[in-house]
């Protein structure tokens, strides 16, 4: 069927809106065991290469930064091409990004490692960037859900890349590779799994359709040619820096747990439990957080996200070393406060955005976002190495009360 039949046949739209979330959300399966299993990890194995402490925040920074890139290069891609050529592309480079890695591990190779940590990154991004394909044929009143119905899957590979850690760990060594290469192994192959999938059975494209109907709807919209620049209105900007600022914080904490938890003699499987549920609670949520948005509304969730942050950031700092439990606690808060944030930072920004450069703004945004969480991976252990883990943590959740007064502060504006 054309993009015109689609945009005169609402049933065959709705179908395909079905059948187009029903592909992301089977390949973010994947690319969420892909992007948890290497994050668990890779701090531990930039302290066991590099050697220093103070840099084991060196990875989280460089694949923040690599995904920043990436998203503004799949966002540019998705603008041009469509949202299958822009996600296929991102998964195919984290692939290559995590083979490097494990690459650099064997070889011991530091410039190997911190090279290939940057196309690891695009994998991140692109798992991100996926949930605004959730949400390209979907209805105002329904995007809070589209997007968490995206973001809830990414949780069932999330929460298995983690504790399969130490079994990924073993087969590696079976391999003669160091255990903490197997996780980088799984997210290769879970990247390209992901990609594969996307590029053959996302047809025909939720953005290329979308942009049929707001071009049925207003034909001068759709005049060809590059699109008139118009301000950045305040909604989008109210739903970046919410993203913005709990990307900041979840990256800056998370990073340096495990780092703190080896320190105090926890072995891998006890932080790739407390990591793995610290992932589950950054996507399960989504389906309550999704009709939170859809019904009281984008702004109050976003104000919620800082408040949870804080909460995280407190329970952090006076749980006692050894004590798991709490740690885990922590570590949900920081999570559920992260998703709060991004599905109402989503929401608005998708509301405000014009469909016909929805995909390039989508992608700014998210290198923001991006370029926020390395600076966090790069703070995080120069500030704990400096101070301590609580003092990190009460940094972070101090920082993210900082969402209240700026959305309600644009919000008013956008209203205006």
């Amino acid at each position: 069927m054309t993009l015109t039949g689609y945009v005169d046949n609402p049933e065959a739209r709705q179908a395909l809106h079905h059948r187009t979330l029903s592909v992301v959300m089977a390949s973010q399966v994947f690319s969420g065991a892909g992007l948890a299993a290497g994050v668990t990890v890779g701090a531990l194995l930039a302290e066991q290469m590099l050697g220093a402490g103070a840099l084991s925040g060196l990875p989280a920074a460089l694949y923040t930064g690599g995904s920043a890139v990436a998203a503004l290069t799949v966002g540019r891609l998705s603008q041009r091409l469509g949202r299958r050529a822009g996600l296929s592309a991102g998964y195919a480079a984290g692939a290559l990004g995590g083979a490097g890695v494990v690459a650099a591990a064997a070889l011991d190779n530091v410039a190997l490692l911190l090279i290939s940590l940057l196309g690891y990154g695009a994998g991140t991004a692109t798992n991100l960037q996926a949930r605004y394909a959730g949400a390209d044929l979907s209805g105002p009143s329904r995007r809070g859900r589209a997007v968490s119905s995206v973001l809830v899957t990414t949780s069932v590979g999330a929460v298995i890349g983690p504790n399969l850690v130490a079994t990924t760990g073993r087969m590696a060594g079976h391999f003669g590779l160091p255990a903490l290469a197997g996780p980088f192994a799984l997210a290769t192959i879970a990247y390209a799994v992901a990609g594969i999938m996307l590029f053959l059975l996302l047809r025909p494209d939720p953005l290329q359709v979308s942009r049929a109907l707001r071009a049925h709807a207003s034909p001068a919209a759709a005049a060809t040619g590059a699109p008139r620049a118009r301000p950045v209105s305040a909604g989008v900007t109210a739903g970046a820096a919410t993203m913005i600022l709990t990307q900041l914080v979840m990256v800056a904490v998370m990073t340096m747990t495990p780092v703190h938890m080896r320190a105090h003699g926890h072995d891998l499987a006890a932080t790739g439990l407390v990591i793995s549920l610290h992932i589950a609670a950054m996507y399960l949520p989504s389906l309550v957080t999704g009709i939170l948005v859809d019904r009281i509304g984008r702004v109050p969730v976003a104000l919620a996200s800082g408040v949870t942050l804080l909460a995280a950031g407190i329970v952090s700092a006076i749980a006692p070393d050894g004590s798991v439990p709490l740690l885990a606690l922590a570590l949900i808060l920081l999570g559920l406060g992260w998703n709060l944030g991004l599905v109402s930072g989503t929401a608005m920004i998708t509301d405000a955005a014009p469909v016909e450069r929805r995909a390039k703004i989508q992608g700014n945004v998210d290198l923001c976002i991006a370029l926020a969480g390395a600076g966090g991976g790069i703070a995080s252990g120069l500030v704990m190495t400096a101070t301590s883990y609580a003092a990190l943590a009460i940094t972070g959740g101090l920082l993210a009360l900082a969402v209240i007064p700026f959305v309600v502060v644009r919000t008013r504006r956008a209203g205006a």
